[in-house]
């Protein structure tokens, strides 16, 4: 921690011009009298705001300013500190450093007591940030809200299984009807899974893991495509919490043997969650994972994905065609549903007819028919494709083209006279035809039906926080193609970011539209790395082109890009 002067905070803010001595008197008077914080004093009676008073004690004690609307605390930090702690000494925990320390934002960085107070309960040195006191309070509330919450129904659950002869149960005895009758919203095990399901939502959570080992359970959440360990649960809640998920996503609890499939819609603070449930029997437990859709993202535009704004327009074009193959392409968890539901999006009208066949549906969206697989009762892809040739269809998306049957009846639809849109799971566009080439679909008919093949990839964004400016090397350049002297961006890590340096993804990718010479180099089978080139020396950029305009305009690191790009 730096050394605070001896300077009291009302000489400090006289010296620094922020109020004037009378004003100083005035506070200090009444300040006897009413026992309030001279910095309270001083903003109650307007002789100055809250950000000037934190500027002034910024500009004189060299400490930092810091805003924490846009600084996120991090959950270890906040648990080293309890909430009534940090509310009666009014700081909020932000970060915890590899070397022992605890860095905490004031807004009275001179009340020695409270750091000495910190120092001791935490038993780490302290560094400070100044901050508002009314940004304090917000995130005193907004923070250990969540956070408690876990925590305070974890307790309650294990008050409801304890034993009666006080010794640490293996597991609830519980039957499973028993458990299935445990809906009310007061239920310690369903405090427990909502208060998860709330954290999931404010950290903006793709997944959530759930998973046993043979001491705890372990909660995991998925942020920006990264694995964070948020929560350590007895190893005895782990049965009934699996229960309760079942039981919302419609599975057979009784049933751990084998794995299920659920699904759960709920409302978590105010946003309409679509939840896909998945579990798996392993040796310490069942392992369930839930993938979190967020409905309100059902209508994202294409440039809001990331795309350029040129690719845009080409996607644009390359939807109104009447028939034909649109296949977005890509790794899984690369974002292929959520471009395949935008374009649907653009030629969503109450004059076409759009149908959908998925495993599982994402997102419901309104004037499209979907169509759920079901391979328990026969529904697959090539069925349900069958069966919807007769529903009079303009559009068609199929969720993904899995087998030679699908890739097949996909191609005889779109040379029937209907636009069909799909997924293949390829590494870039070109290598596309080889694949259906592999599922026995002939070259001529591929090289009649495609239209346009969409790679893409899934990238992290810089924190705008506090990601640091830098120029590129001579060596830089050479590697990564880019000018000598050019400025760029560098991952940095903050409270915001979970200290790793991003925050958010943008999708990169690469768009080739099949036009005549395409066609007839697809027909005379000519080898993947000739349709490439031929594609890139008629204005196609590829995934590495897309990511270096990311990194020069700062959305995303150079990292970033060698690592999504390596094989490209």
């Amino acid at each position: 921690m730096k050394p605070i002067r001896t300077l009291k905070l009302g000489e400090l803010l006289v010296n620094a011009g922020a109020i004037s001595p009378a004003n100083l008197q005035a506070a200090l008077g009444e300040q006897k009298v009413s026992h309030m914080r001279l910095g309270e004093v001083l903003i109650k009676n307007g002789y100055l705001t809250e950000m000037h008073l934190a500027e002034a004690l910024s500009a004189q004690l060299d400490i930092p300013f810091i805003s924490l609307v846009k600084e996120r605390p991090n959950q270890n930090a906040l648990s080293m500190i309890p909430e009534n702690v940090a509310a009666r000494l009014n700081v909020i925990p932000l970060s915890l450093t590899y070397d022992g320390r605890i860095t905490v934002a004031m807004s009275d960085p001179m009340d020695t007591l409270a750091i000495d107070e910190i120092n001791m309960l935490t038993n780490r040195e302290v560094d400070i940030r100044i901050a508002t006191a009314s940004d304090i309070n917000k995130a005193l509330s907004t923070y250990y809200r969540v956070q408690s919450s876990v925590e305070d129904a974890v307790q309650d659950v294990m008050k409801q299984t304890a034993s009666i002869s006080g010794t640490t149960p293996i597991m609830p005895q519980m039957a499973p009807q028993d458990i299935a009758t445990v809906n009310t919203e007061d239920a310690p095990v369903v405090r427990l899974v909502n208060s998860i399901l709330e954290q999931s939502v404010k950290e903006k959570a793709s997944d959530i893991h759930i998973e046993p080992t043979d001491s705890t359970t372990n909660v995991r959440m998925r942020i920006d495509g990264t694995l964070f360990l948020t929560t350590e649960i007895p190893k005895n809640l782990h049965a009934p919490l699996i229960a309760r998920i079942k039981i919302l996503s419609g599975m057979d609890i009784a049933e751990k043997r084998r794995p299920q499939d659920g699904r759960i819609l709920i409302k978590v603070g105010g946003k309409k969650m679509d939840m896909r449930v998945s579990t798996l029997p392993s040796i310490f437990g069942e392992k369930a994972v839930l993938r979190l859709l967020d409905q309100d993202n059902e209508h994202i535009g294409i440039e809001k994905l990331g795309f350029e704004h040129d690719q845009a327009e080409k996607l644009r074009q390359v939807i109104t065609a009447p028939h034909g193959i649109i296949l977005v392409t890509g790794p899984t968890g690369s974002g292929k549903s959520t471009t395949l539901y935008s374009l649907l999006e653009l030629i969503n009208k109450p004059e076409v007819n759009i149908i959908t066949i998925e495993d599982p549906v994402e997102y419901t969206i309104p004037g499209l028919t979907q169509v759920q697989i079901n391979e328990k009762i026969d529904v697959t892809f090539g069925s349900a494709l069958r069966s919807i040739l007769r529903q009079d269809p303009d559009k068609l998306m199929v969720g993904e083209i899995r087998d030679q049957e699908t890739a097949h009846l996909a191609v005889r639809v779109a040379l029937t006279g209907h636009l069909v849109l799909s997924t293949l799971h390829t590494n870039d566009a070109p290598a596309s035809i080889n694949r259906l080439v592999d599922m026995g679909v002939p070259n001529f008919l591929i090289a009649s039906s495609i239209r346009c093949i969409v790679a893409q990839r899934l990238v992290r964004k810089l924190c705008p926080n506090c990601k640091k400016e830098m120029n590129v090397t001579q060596e830089m350049a050479k590697e990564i193609k880019m000018p000598e002297g050019a400025k760029i961006y560098a991952p940095v890590g903050c409270a915001s970011c979970r200290f790793t340096g991003y925050s958010g993804r943008t999708v990169i990718g690469e768009i080739m539209v099949i036009d005549t010479e395409l066609r007839d180099m697809i027909n005379n089978a000519r080898p993947q790395h000739e349709i490439k080139d031929y594609a890139v020396n008629n204005g196609m950029e590829t995934l590495r082109d897309i990511a270096r305009k990311k990194v020069l305009d700062g959305t995303i690191s150079v990292e970033e890009m060698l690592i999504t790009t390596m094989f490209d």
